[in-house]
């Protein structure tokens, strides 16, 4: 029985320090890479849902703005007319006088994802093929819309989606939201990507053509996925066309008030991600290193290698910390301190995502069923 222990300490310690390895190769490789270069420039409509009011959310909107590129449109939605996020769409849409920026503000459609309805409702406003779909959290830099004009030019392309980097607001709870993103979330996109896996889409991005989304049923086939942006890419895949990883990295501010606030926000995310890929989701907890490895040390505590498996698992989570750092002056030495918080909560909403298949989102309280639907709480169960 001993022997069985020490066996599977040594397999799934080395296992863990493998895959952090190879995700550091894969997040370095990323950073040192090429981007693209647009042989055209078509027209562009930029989406942009609105729902309240966010730290950061003139920098944010601002930043789409002010493009250097020769013709776009923005569109800002929301479903309610006294949205505070609108008064930031109109001190822009005075800002910026020479530019097409369209504001709608409707309810006319109900559906689960208010997100959804929000850009069904803009879409009737759209003037060019070219769409650009982006989350109101998120920051680019005004070369963004010449790289991705560049990589939907790829044959065969049906989406362009961006990784998205985290720059946390001035709370504990916001700097351990933005670790999630930089140092667990975009090294496990950059691994299964340099393993040949392409199953993602994010809100940070979107980007396709008018025609392609007509090609799936429009807007109105996500109006109940919670996870639109991913069925968004899966439904374009399935109909032939590729999913693309942009080189473009984008900014999202991440504010999160309370440890209450992180904890459902990431629950949310991680049981999504068990409900749409449940396979994928269950071998992940090889993922979170440091708590892997101090499992191992612990079946194999009696041999002197079990623990140096978590000292090489800390050296290894620093490195990756030194190659993803946003801001090395202000942040680096309470990211250290925090990594190891940082690790061990990872690993406990994992585990809390088999709790339940209930998520919570804006107030709302949703089921999610295995096809990636919801359903509000109160309706029929499943």
């Amino acid at each position: 029985m001993s022997n069985i222990f020490i066996w599977s300490g040594f397999i799934l310690g080395t296992t863990a320090l493998l895959y952090l390895a190879v995700c550091t190769f894969a997040t370095r490789a990323w950073f040192k890479r090429r981007t693209a270069t647009a042989i055209s420039t078509p027209p562009v409509t930029i989406l942009k849902p609105l729902c309240g009011m966010e730290p950061g959310l003139y920098d944010n909107l601002r930043s789409f703005c002010t493009q250097d590129y020769p013709e776009f449109q923005i569109i800002f939605g929301s479903q309610s007319a006294d949205d505070p996020a609108l008064d930031v769409a109109r001190t822009l849409q005075h800002e910026f006088p020479h530019l097409d920026i369209q504001i709608v503000c409707e309810h006319s459609i109900q559906c689960g994802n208010f997100k959804v309805a929000n850009l069904m409702q803009m879409e009737p406003y759209v003037a060019f093929e070219h769409l650009v779909i982006s989350d109101s959290d998120i920051r680019v830099g005004n070369d963004y819309l010449h790289h991705l004009a560049g990589e939907l030019d790829q044959p065969d392309a049906g989406v362009v989606t961006c990784l998205y980097r985290g720059l946390p607001a001035a709370t504990i709870w916001s700097r351990l939201g933005a670790l999630h993103i930089n140092e667990w979330f975009l090294p496990s996109v950059l691994t299964g990507r340099l393993l040949g896996l392409n199953d993602f889409g994010f809100g940070a991005t979107l980007a396709l053509r008018r025609q392609s989304l007509e090609r799936i049923g429009g807007f109105k086939v996500l109006a109940d996925q919670l996870a639109d942006d991913y069925m968004l890419a899966k439904l374009l895949r399935e109909h032939g066309l590729k999913t693309v990883l942009s080189d473009y990295l984008v900014e999202t501010t991440v504010h999160e008030p309370s440890f209450a606030s992180l904890w459902q926000h990431e629950l949310r995310w991680m049981r999504t991600v068990r409900m749409l890929q449940p396979a994928g989701h269950a071998f992940s907890c090889m993922t979170h290193t440091l708590p892997a490895t101090l499992v191992a040390a612990a079946l194999a505590h009696a041999h002197p290698w079990a623990w140096a498996m978590p000292a090489t698992a800390i050296v290894l989570r620093i490195i990756m910390h030194r190659i993803s750092l946003h801001d090395p002056e202000s942040s680096l030495w309470l990211d250290l301190l925090l990594l190891p918080i940082r690790d061990l909560l990872t690993f406990a909403v994992w585990a809390g995502s088999y709790a339940s298949r209930h998520v919570r989102w804006r107030g709302r309280r949703f089921a999610v069923r295995r096809d990636g639907y919801m359903l509000e709480l109160g309706e029929e169960r499943f």
